[in-house]
């Protein structure tokens, strides 16, 4: 198979297994182009993509910029807090006025769950949700995905901890999904109120203790506390979460093995992970930002062949 079953990025649960094969092996061939001297393929020259961000991003946005860039592609940002959008506009008619400049494919981050979806159904250009409120981030789970198997090899039957903020993650709805699909076994650990009712539903272990969780894992992959997110207070302070659900250098010492460190960024330093962890062997942070761009450009190539 070369070619994907869909032509939108949704979400990962509308991939199949071999979808995200695909996709992870035609990262591998772009990892090698962004390491050459010239960084640049003419794969997309004839194609105009429009970053349209709803919400704050540094990374998912950068990432996604540089790997059009690569690619060749015509790139035109657009921003919500100095739009038309302020004005009252809505969604569709923003999108489509972008699309009357003849652009063919929309990466979008929204704040409101299933934005990217209603955006499919009433546009023609290919979309690729760059994150959708709670909902899903299905580009950050493949390039941690790609970064497991990078460090690991072969993901089935590899055991993989999703530690942290779960409720208000978009990031660890799309893990499941993904790892499930390549036959990994997952946890999800954390305090009783940041983990969703009824997540057990979709075939995960829980887990409250983190030490147990740590003794658990292959791989670790630690979430961002998501302030911005909450509502109500889900638990009395960063400094109480820091010392029951922190992780630092000393508890993966006590490990009898090793085990991967992951994050998605950014670090809360010193409240889901202490510096020493963050900067240490054990972790994999970098290689992430580094193998996201390759995967994004991996979506973007494949999305490209795939017409209406």
């Amino acid at each position: 198979m070369s070619q994907l079953s869909t032509r939108h990025l949704l979400g990962i649960k509308d991939l199949t297994s071999a979808d995200i094969q695909l996709i992870l092996d035609t990262a591998e061939n772009f990892k090698e182009v962004i390491n050459r001297p010239i960084k640049k393929v003419p794969s997309l020259r004839d194609i105009t993509i429009a970053n349209i961000f709803f919400e704050n991003s540094t990374r998912t946005r950068l990432s996604f910029e540089l790997a059009e860039k690569r690619l060749s592609a015509d790139v035109v940002n657009f921003s919500s807090s100095n739009s038309s959008v302020k004005k009252g506009e809505t969604l569709v008619d923003t999108v489509n006025n972008i699309l009357s400049m003849k652009v063919d494919m929309v990466v979008m981050r929204h704040s409101s769950p299933g934005a990217p979806h209603f955006l499919a159904r009433n546009v023609k250009a290919n979309i690729v949700n760059a994150g959708d409120g709670t909902h899903e981030h299905p580009t950050q789970a493949l390039l941690d995905a790609f970064s497991m198997r990078e460090k690991l090899g072969d993901l089935q039957g590899k055991k993989v901890a999703i530690i942290g903020d779960i409720l208000h993650s978009r990031v660890a709805l799309s893990n499941i999904f993904c790892l499930q699909k390549l036959g990994a076994e997952i946890m999800v650990c954390g305090p009783i109120t940041l983990l969703p009712k009824h997540i057990e539903s979709l075939g995960v272990k829980v887990e409250l203790d983190v030490r147990k969780a740590l003794a658990w894992c292959d791989v670790a992959n630690v979430l961002r506390i998501q302030l911005e997110r909450q509502q109500i207070k889900y638990f009395p302070s960063l400094r109480e979460y820091s010392l029951y659900y922190g992780i630092n250098k000393k508890m993966l010492q006590e490990l009898d093995k090793e085990i991967v460190v992951m994050h998605p960024g950014p670090i809360n330093r010193g409240v889901e992970l202490a510096s020493d962890v963050a900067d240490s062997d054990h972790a994999i942070i970098l290689q992430q930002v580094e193998n996201g761009v390759a995967v994004r450009m991996a979506v973007l190539y494949l999305l490209a062949g795939v017409k209406a």
